[in-house]
């Protein structure tokens, strides 16, 4: 397999006062230690058999802990290099009662390489578009990506990708169609998921009158 690239290019953010007390007092909780290169067990993220979802760059962590609170039965492991977004997630754990969340701080194509396990699913809500023609190149949903997500993803699981750029949408159907081993649920784009929470980065692209595309693809 061709080399992947990394699925970030990580900016500058200051930290909250809160974001930083989260981040400080809840990490070792809810942070699964991770070193790039070395296998992670499906133990050392989750010790129970409950389906795992995985989120790549969850942001501010909201609809993940929306989502992980309407479904207590379901694992979901989210992948962000972000701190104050890791801050704002884990005080959302701790505010809410959670226990079936975990959090890794690192780049997501050194995570899912190690997966020594295989996800029931993959959700990737609103990635970077990179919009300019000349940086379409670091764009995540692409090859060789998309075949690493097939093989670690389970038979019959799915990935769910959502974004507020119709070139996004459509570059990635095409290279989400083009994977081997992924099926498409739909003929072209999904329709509206209704039980995936509305984003804080969603509700601002509406209010620029951007279109939301959604694509759902299942392991055959």
């Amino acid at each position: 397999m061709t080399a992947v690239n990394k699925s970030y290019v990580l900016r500058a953010g200051r930290m909250t006062g809160a974001q930083k007390r989260s981040y400080e007092e809840y990490s070792g909780a809810w942070l699964v230690p991770f070193v790039p290169g070395k296998a992670l067990d499906r133990e050392a993220v989750f010790a129970n058999p409950e389906p795992l979802c995985v989120e790549i760059g969850f942001g501010m962590g909201t609809a993940t802990a929306v989502l992980a609170a309407q479904n207590p039965g379901v694992n979901y492991l989210g992948i962000e290099v972000h701190r104050p977004g890791i801050g704002r997630l884990l005080w959302e754990i701790e505010k809410r009662g959670l226990s079936n969340i975990r959090i890794i701080e690192g780049d997501a194509v050194d995570v899912i390489s190690a997966m020594s396990f295989r996800a029931d699913s993959f959700h990737i809500f609103f990635p970077d578009p990179w919009p300019k023609k000349r940086h379409h190149k670091r764009r995540l949903v692409r090859e060789p990506f998309t075949s690493l997500l097939a093989q670690k993803l389970k038979k019959g699981g799915y990935l769910y990708m959502v974004t507020d750029w119709e070139d996004y949408g459509h570059w990635a159907l095409a290279a989400l169609d083009a994977t081997e081993g992924l099926e498409n649920r739909y003929e072209g784009f999904a329709p509206a998921q209704t039980w995936r929470p509305e984003t804080k980065f969603e509700r601002k692209g509406i209010e620029k009158n951007h279109g939301v595309w959604e694509l759902m693809f299942e392991r055959g």
